[in-house]
């Protein structure tokens, strides 16, 4: 039976949500599944790790992990691959993993490909499913070697708990060098948030350039209010400073999947619709009536974005929401 290896993450206090839709996938197919942790509090989500798939975890939690970038975590991930040889390695395609992955691939040698959207087993391997050319081609790879390197985007899969269990733990107690302490992460910041988090929200409304002002992204906020929804954006907009990273949605940004997303001043470029494509449901507000996004909605408004908002956050208003 072939072994596969998830590089485990944390956000906050709990296992990152990509972490646990891996191993929730993995597990359905029919491999041995472990966990990597590399964090000082990597013992806090070992049970949740177990419960969504890993039978054993390695554990490591030198305070490097979590203080220093990308170093120490490459280097003891590439000994213990080298060490181990796992039929497969995958992590969550997160800002920390992509350096840590391609440093790794750089030390062992192995086969990496970014970026996947779904993954999935024949009897000569694992295949690889991912978008290529701005989203216009669906390709599938075959990864070939010892043990290649899979980044998988968030949200492609769903995280279910199954029955709950200890994976069994082993301690790794790889020294790290001194080398591998010179670069230290000083400040880590949270965007604030009233809401539920872009990635998590049933309801998603995005704004792009036909706001024409970032001041009107508060009718963003306001129709999110009003529907206990996200903002997100477009790559343009947030280029031009208008909204924070953390509400990019699109190839370089977030992969959402919402009941309803609703697409305020977005032309709908390739780029941007590879994030959102798997809505249940799309609204779009677009003034052009040519404009790609229409070809994705379910519904379309064509209007002057800046007429059609207001009177949208009346209607609500009046609703209740």
């Amino acid at each position: 039976m072939a072994t596969v290896w998830v590089v485990a993450e944390l956000a906050g206090d709990a296992a990152a949500p990509v972490t646990l839709e891996v191993l929730t996938h993995l597990r359905t197919l029919g491999d041995t599944v472990e966990a990597v942790v590399l964090h000082p509090d990597g013992a806090s989500v070992t049970s949740a790790l177990g419960a969504h798939g890993a039978e054993r975890v390695y554990l490591a939690t030198d305070d490097a992990y979590r203080d220093h970038l990308a170093q120490p975590a490459a280097d003891t991930l590439a000994a213990l691959i080298t060490e181990h040889r796992p039929d497969l390695v995958v992590f969550g395609a997160t800002y920390d993993a992509r350096d840590v992955c391609g440093r790794v691939s750089a030390r062992t040698g192995s086969t990496m490909v970014s970026n996947g959207l779904g993954l999935r087993r024949d009897p000569d391997g694992y295949l690889v499913e991912s978008a290529i050319f701005g989203a216009t081609v669906q390709v599938t790879t075959r990864v070939t070697g010892t043990s290649p390197l899979v980044l998988i985007r968030p949200r492609s899969f769903a995280a279910e708990a199954g029955p709950a269990r200890d994976p069994e733990v082993v301690a790794v107690g790889r020294p790290i060098p001194e080398a591998h302490r010179r670069v230290r992460r000083l400040e880590s910041v949270t965007a604030a948030a009233t809401g539920p988090r872009l990635e998590e929200a049933p309801i998603v409304v995005s704004g792009g350039r036909g706001l024409q002002d970032p001041a009107n992204f508060r009718m963003l906020e306001r129709i999110a209010e009003l529907v206990h929804g996200a903002v997100g954006a477009s790559r343009a907009v947030v280029d031009a400073g208008w909204v924070p990273y953390a509400r990019q949605v699109g190839q370089t940004g977030k992969t959402v999947k919402p009941t309803v997303y609703i697409a305020c001043g977005i032309s709908g470029a390739m780029q941007h619709t590879v994030g959102m494509k798997g809505a249940q449901h799309i609204v779009a507000i677009n003034k052009d009536p040519d404009a790609p996004i229409f070809k994705l909605a379910d519904l379309g408004v064509v209007g002057d974005t800046l007429t059609v908002l207001p009177a949208l956050i009346r209607e609500l208003e009046q609703r209740g929401g």
